[in-house]
């Protein structure tokens, strides 16, 4: 399929691998890319990044059988959000249930997500356990035991500088937009040392450069830690957030990043009927869906078919 009719949206390219549709889910157009016919697998992407980072997953899992939807999530063009909107985790996790019951008629999906896509996951499956039957986490530990692990390591809280930085008012995204945007390259730089993406990392800095990319996705890590930037409408959704996990959920990390020592210790966050499990890719840091991206589709359709 050749997606070059897609209106020339912000944010779009070309792909010959999916289709880019679009959906109305609470006060955001959403933009996802659809490919494939079968069961629903959702994939979820983190930050700084797109849905064009599935492309790889989405290839594989819509040849096997599978009907994989990415959705851009709010913030990122080409979706489309409101002024004054929130991003908050359970704003989050409420707009992928809206995608579940808009695409899939409410019928439980299989979830994949990484950095900011597990993050949401992780909510997801606490909040709405009825709405996935399996799960796929990539890169980021259970919320709780990150942040049971800053409390106690320096380590960590040295590796997650940018949560802190991101904190203030107005510099963070100054910073990334008087750079044109090399601070989050940067990123990108510290956390897959040995993976040269150049050309995707370009296409997503250069979408979130325009119009409120920055400020938006930088919404999250504010909304994370402070309350204010939450939306009231959801309390009773957010302290649903991190109850025990009951879906079978599977998470893999880089054997290049450090936050694959948490794994173990987030054991106890799961229900036994989670079955948590845990692995570990070799030659991958925070990225690995795409530096390793044979060995994560396997392990994605091992998991996903029980």
């Amino acid at each position: 399929m050749d997606q070059c009719n897609h209106g020339k949206r912000t944010g779009t390219k070309c792909i010959d691998y999916a289709e880019h549709k679009y959906i109305q889910i609470n006060d955001a157009e959403y933009c996802y890319l659809e490919a494939g016919e079968g069961p629903m697998v959702i994939l979820i992407h983190g930050y700084p990044d797109n849905a064009y980072s599935w492309e790889h997953q989405i290839r594989f899992l819509s040849h096997a059988g599978f009907r994989v939807v990415a959705p851009f999530t709010r913030g990122y063009a080409p979706t489309n959000t409101k002024s004054n909107s929130y991003f908050d985790r359970a704003t989050l996790a409420t707009d992928i249930i809206g995608l579940v019951n808009g695409l899939n008629q409410g019928k439980p999906v299989f979830l994949v997500g990484q950095d900011w896509g597990a993050a949401i996951s992780y909510g997801v499956l606490a909040a709405f356990p009825d709405k996935v039957s399996r799960a796929m986490i990539m890169a980021v530990p259970h919320p709780v035991e990150i942040n049971r692990t800053l409390k106690s390591s320096p380590r960590h809280c040295i590796r997650s500088f940018h949560w802190f930085l991101f904190q203030l008012p107005w510099l963070p995204e100054r910073l990334i937009r008087w750079s044109k945007g090399r601070l989050l390259s940067c990123l990108w730089r510290l956390w897959s040392p040995s993976f040269n993406d150049e050309e995707h990392v370009e296409q997503v800095i250069g979408s979130m450069l325009q119009n409120q990319g920055i400020e938006d996705t930088l919404s999250y890590y504010r909304a994370a830690i402070q309350p204010k930037y939450r939306d009231p409408r959801y309390v009773h959704i957010f302290a649903r957030l991190n109850d025990k996990i009951k879906v079978p959920t599977r998470v893999l990390c880089g054997q290049q990043d450090m936050r694959k020592e948490m794994l173990p210790r987030a054991a106890d966050l799961f229900e036994a009927s989670a079955d948590y499990q845990w692995n570990c890719i070799d030659n991958a840091g925070h990225f690995l869906h795409r530096e390793q991206p044979n060995v994560v589709n396997d392990e994605i359709l091992k998991w996903i078919n029980g």
